[in-house]
């Protein structure tokens, strides 16, 4: 029996059968691939789900990893530590917000979003202003699994087998001015969105849609909350998705690839929202510890010296060009679309989709599908023009293999 083997057969006797693992071995990584316990390299165009920004192997995050460990990887939220002031500084300098609270994870930052949605809401009603606790939320969203994050998310799967989710949630069809419209009133709290919707299908909101949000909410005293937890740190080419729209909102959520692979979320918002929290109210006993910390003071570090937002702009154009020039020669592929290194290429058939990725597999390219037809392509800020082409060569010998054998099909049916 292989290591593999070993470790599956164990896996299927002892974990919680939530995933359907893909049957490689992981052992190592370096730069934009990682690399199977038999030395085989994968191009990575996934990165862990947009968390490896700085790819495998970074001396950056190695370093900063040991020089922390070597001082104090925890200390409880009841005393204070170097690192959260200096990273919270950071943050606000560069999201336009004013304070941060510290999480494990993108949906832990979510819940708090959430919680203090509510919580600026009861400051309001109690100085005599009308607003409700009503979320609106958009369809195909995805804010996480939690039970608060899996209520603002739209796809039933995610939410039926728990039922009942938490109330108060109504859905807005995605880029639809008039929906958004009809169901806003003094009974919402907070409009909440993805400017670049993730597991939606990397569906970029209008500009009309998101200011029209901004509009609305400023005009009771409700929250405009836009989740950066996929699109956020520098994946779009900005630090914020939000910022190619010139729009400011209340509060964002940041996670993935804020420590480089070391779990760490943040919530981020105005003062005046702030304003609804003390002492008490909310907290974490490992969130914003030291480690993290001084590991995502690194990586936003790095991402600025080393110019990298300007690279993912460059290399992102590049990509989806290239995506574009494919869709030309294969009517399997009917749109691409994207911002920076956050990228879909969708396909007229789920079945298609699904086993594109299984093919890149074998082919050592890592990428996945969602919203059943969107092929996703998430890949490490440090990719380059010719891991690319790589990507683009593969995927046209895919889809120019399809097309022949669907003709060969066709005709033998005549």
């Amino acid at each position: 029996m292989t290591k593999l083997e070993q470790i599956r057969a164990a896996e299927s006797r002892l974990l919680l059968s939530t995933y359907d693992r893909n049957p490689i071995l992981f052992a190592g990584g370096e730069g934009v691939y990682l690399i199977d316990e038999s030395g085989t390299k994968y191009l990575d165009l996934l990165s862990g789900i947009g968390v490896n920004a700085l790819g495998y192997g970074s001396p950056v995050i190695e370093a900063a990893i040991a020089a922390q460990s070597r001082k104090l990887i925890h200390v409880s939220n009841l005393y204070y530590h170097e690192g959260q002031a200096e990273l919270a500084l950071r943050l606000t300098a560069r999201t336009g917000l004013d304070r941060c609270f510290f999480s494990n994870t993108g949906t832990e930052a979510w819940e708090g979003a959430l919680k203090l949605a509510r919580a600026y809401a009861g400051v309001q009603r109690a100085a005599g202003k009308s607003i409700g606790t009503k979320f609106l939320a958009l369809e195909h969203s995805f804010h996480g699994r939690t039970f608060g994050s899996m209520s603002t998310t739209y796809k039933a799967k995610y939410r039926e087998p728990f039922g009942p989710v938490v109330p108060g949630v109504e859905f807005v069809r995605v880029n639809d001015v008039a929906d958004l419209r009809a169901k806003f009133s003094t009974e919402v709290c907070a409009i909440l969105v993805e400017a670049i919707q993730g597991e939606g299908g990397v569906r970029p909101l209008s500009r009309e849609f998101l200011a029209e949000a901004r509009r609305l909410t400023s005009s009771t005293g409700a929250l405009l909350v836009v989740d950066e937890i996929q699109a956020g740190l520098g994946r779009t080419g900005k630090w914020c998705a939000y910022q190619h729209y010139g729009v400011l909102p209340d509060m964002t959520t940041l996670a993935k690839p804020l420590a480089g692979g070391i779990p760490l979320g943040a919530v981020l918002c105005t003062e005046q929202v702030a304003s609804a929290i003390h002492p008490g109210m909310h907290g974490t006993t490992f969130g914003g510890g030291p480690l993290a910390c001084a590991v995502a003071i690194a990586v936003i570090d790095y991402i600025e010296n080393a110019k990298l937002l300007a690279h993912v702009t460059e290399t992102g154009d590049y990509f989806q060009a290239q995506l574009r020039s494919l869709a030309t020669r294969h009517s399997a592929m009917v749109d691409v679309r994207g911002k920076g290194l956050m990228v879909a290429a969708e396909l007229n058939s789920a079945e298609l989709a699904k086993r594109t990725v299984a093919e890149m597999l074998q082919r050592h390219i890592l990428i996945n599908c969602t919203s059943d037809t969107v092929l996703r392509f998430l890949p490490p800020f440090i990719l380059e023009k010719a891991h690319v082409d790589t990507a683009i060569q593969a995927l046209d010998e895919i889809f120019t293999a399809h097309a022949a054998a669907k003709t060969a099909g066709d005709h033998a049916h005549v």
